[in-house]
C-alpha cells in the first residue's frame, strides 16, 4: 500500500503543506517545478517555505524502494546501536527510503551498511527523529527558546532521539488520503553528526547549533554537514485517533517564549 504512487504524492504533500503531483515525462513539458530531495531538506529541516505554482516529484530521484522497511507489525525490543547510541527501532511504522545513497561528496559510511544489525559501525551516524507539522517544522530553528528549567538552549536545529517525542501530536503531521480514505501520521527519521550536534540537559533534545545571523548559504552548509533525513516515516490512525485528522499541525501557538520543553521540536 505505502509503495503505491499516488499516495506517496499525498503523504509529501501534507509535510509540505501545498499539493505536490507525479512527475511525468510524457505529459510534463519542464522539469523547473520538480522538488529535489535537497530542497526537500532545507524546506523540512531549516523551514524555508517557498510556494510555486505547480510542485511536482520524479519518484526515481526522490525515494528508493528497495531500502524500505516495514516495522507496522514488529513488537520486539532488540537493542539496537546506531553511530555509538542506542536505537529503538520505529515499531508500528513503515519507513520509506529517501534517495540519498550517493548524494554526499563526504560518502555513505555516514548511513552505515545495509540490513538488520544490532551493532554500530565506524562512522555512521545517530540516528534521529523531527516532526513535520508547521509547529514541528518552526521548531526545527527556533530563536532563543527557553526550556521549562529556565535553561535557554539558544538557536539551532533540533531533533530527538526518542520516536515518542516527535510523534507528539504537536509535532507529527496527520493527514487523510484521498486515495485510501484512511488516516495517516507522518515524521521524519535523520542521521546527525555527532560531532556537530549538543546534547542538551533534557538528554531526549539534540540541538546542531546555528547562530544568530547565520547567513543562508551558511545555514544550508551546516544542514547539509549535520543532519540528514533519510526516511520518512507514516503509520496508520487508530480510528479512536482519527476525530482530528486533517491539518492537526495548524496550532494557535506560535510563541518564541513558551515556557515548556515540548516547544522545542
Amino acid at each position: 500500500m505505502f509503495k503505491d504512487p499516488d499516495l506517496r504524492a499525498e503523504i509529501v504533500s501534507s509535510i509540505l503543506g501545498q499539493e505536490v503531483k507525479l512527475y511525468d515525462n510524457q505529459t510534463n513539458k519542464t522539469r523547473a517545478n520538480i522538488l529535489s530531495l535537497e530542497d526537500f531538506h532545507l524546506r523540512q529541516i531549516l523551514g524555508k517555505q517557498q510556494v510555486e505554482n505547480e510542485l511536482f516529484i520524479d519518484e526515481k530521484y526522490f525515494f528508493d524502494p528497495q531500502y524500505d522497511s516495514d516495522f507496522t507489525h514488529l513488537s520486539d525490543s532488540a537493542e539496537c546501536m546506531r553511530g555509538d547510541e542506542p536505537y529503538e527501532r520505529p515499531n508500528g511504522w513503515y519507513r520509506m527510503a529517501l534517495k540519498v545513497k550517493g548524494k554526499y561528496p563526504d560518502g555513505d559510511t555516514w548511513l552505515g551498511p545495509d540490513g538488520w544489525r544490532s551493532h554500530s559501525v565506524a562512522g555512521e551516524w545517530p540516528v534521529s527523529y523531527h516532526g513535520t507539522s508547521s509547529d514541528g517544522a518552526r521548531g526545527i530553528i527556533n530563536s532563543h527558546y527557553k526550556a521549562g528549567d529556565r535553561d535557554l538552549y539558544g538557536r539551532g536545529i533540533y531533533s530527538t532521539p526518542d520516536i515518542r517525542v516527535a510523534e507528539n501530536e504537536r509535532y507529527t503531521k496527520t493527514f487523510k488520503s484521498k486515495k485510501t480514505g484512511k488516516s495517516y501520521k507522518v515524521i521524519l527519521q535523520n542521521r546527525i553528526n555527532p560531532e556537530r550536534r549538543e546534547v542538551c540537559r533534557r538528554s531526549d533534545y539534540w540541538l546542531i547549533p546555528v547562530g544568530e545571523g547565520t547567513p543562508a548559504w551558511k545555514e544550508k552548509q551546516i544542514a547539509e554537514r549535520a543532519i540528514r533525513p533519510y526516511g520518512i516515516l507514516i503509520q496508520e490512525m487508530k480510528d479512536e485517533d482519527d476525530s482530528d485528522d486533517s491539518d492537526s499541525d495548524d496550532s494557535d501557538s506560535d510563541s518564541d517564549d513558551s515556557d515548556s520543553d515540548d516547544d522545542l521540536l
